[in-house]
Order: C-alpha cells, then sequence, then structure tokens
C-alpha cells in the first residue's frame, strides 16, 4: 500500500498576531516546522546573492560596520515606499521559497505525514494554494499595534504603517482552515494548538 502523502500546511498571520508562539507549540507536540522569517534572514547574510542585490538596489548603508544588514535602517525605507518594499520582496521571496520547497521535499522523503511552515506574507504573495492546509493567528487589531511598540520599540503611527504594508487579520482569517487566537492567556492558546494538531494528524492520516 502507497504510503499517505505529506500534508503541507501554512501557519500565517498579521504582523505581531502570536505566529511565532504557535509555531513552537506546533514544535512542541513533534510536528516538523519551518519559519519563513529565519530562512529571510539566512539568504541575506554576509557572502549571500540576496545581501549583495539589497546593497546594489539600496545602497551601502543599510550595512552595519560588521558587514550585516542594518534591517532597522532598511525597515525606515520599506515601510514608508511601496516600491521599495517591493523591490526588496522580489530579491527575497523567490529564495525563501525555493528553501521552503526544498524543506518539504526532504520530509516527504523522510515519510513524514505533516509539516508546517510559518510564512507571515503567504496571502500577500499570492502562495496559498500551495498547502493543503493553511492556519491563521488571530488578534485584535490594537493588541498587534501594542506589541509592535512593546516588542519593536516603535511609535504608534510606525506600527501603523507596518500594519497597513500586509493584509488585515479578518481578510487572512476568512481564507483559513484553523484560526487560532492569540489574545488570551497562553494555556488558551495551547489548547487551540493542539486540537488543530489532532486534527492535522487526522487529515493526514486519512
Amino acid at each position: 500500500m502507497a504510503s499517505s502523502p505529506l500534508l503541507r500546511v501554512a501557519l500565517t498571520g498579521g504582523i505581531a498576531s502570536g505566529k511565532s508562539y504557535v509555531l513552537q507549540a506546533f514544535g512542541a507536540h513533534g510536528v516538523p516546522t519551518i519559519d519563513a522569517d529565519l530562512l529571510a534572514r539566512t539568504v541575506v547574510a554576509p557572502g549571500t546573492s540576496g545581501l549583495a542585490a539589497i546593497v546594489e538596489r539600496f545602497g551601502p548603508d543599510v550595512l552595519t560596520p560588521e558587514g550585516t544588514l542594518d534591517r532597522s535602517r532598511l525597515g525606515q525605507q520599506i515601510f514608508t515606499d511601496d516600491q521599495a518594499r517591493r523591490d526588496l520582496e522580489r530579491i527575497i521571496h523567490p529564495a525563501v521559497y525555493h528553501a521552503i520547497e526544498a524543506w518539504f521535499a526532504r520530509l516527504d522523503e523522510s515519510g513524514a505525514r505533516l509539516g508546517v511552515a510559518d510564512i507571515p506574507l503567504l496571502f500577500e504573495t499570492g502562495h496559498e494554494h500551495h498547502f493543503q492546509r493553511i492556519v491563521v493567528t488571530s488578534c485584535p487589531r490594537e493588541v498587534q499595534i501594542a506589541r509592535l511598540i512593546t516588542r519593536d520599540h516603535l511609535s504608534r503611527a510606525e506600527a501603523e504603517l507596518r500594519l497597513a504594508t500586509q493584509w488585515s487579520i479578518d481578510q487572512k482569517t476568512a481564507r483559513a482552515d484553523f484560526v487560532v487566537h492569540t489574545d488570551g492567556p497562553c494555556e488558551a492558546t495551547n489548547r487551540q494548538v493542539a486540537d488543530v494538531v489532532d486534527a492535522l494528524r487526522a487529515g493526514a492520516q486519512a
């Protein structure tokens, strides 16, 4: 009897909506996971073609004295200039999605039944159709803003600018197979993730 195919799952949501916490919760259940944000850092590490392309497009001022990408300085450009943000995405996204595809291929070869990729801009980049299931993290917009102000030391205006570059959480949850609400206690989020894991595993075995 042929083995069941790998169930490819995307985890997404708005900025500061709890994706990293939920991804860790999936991992705690033994689910293989990969984080697109971490991959995005890898593809622009010193010596990579990605970093060279960013410097060519945005200039050497986006580098630290040590030669690494100064994300804060780059962010000042891309969150106030739509064209600059699109140019950056054209540099980074193809390499990140290539790495995600390679990861899923290795999972499939290993005989795994389920894998979860955290992809913040899944819908914005039009890649939702590459996955069998989509999980969206959700919290009120004001919670996102408060988290950004605290976590990233942004002003409210800066936080709102970043939210404006993404689809709203309502738009994303409307397209989700599962929604995990992250504005309550951690225990409540953990219970939701456990329920989603059970449902995904059941689907992977079907």
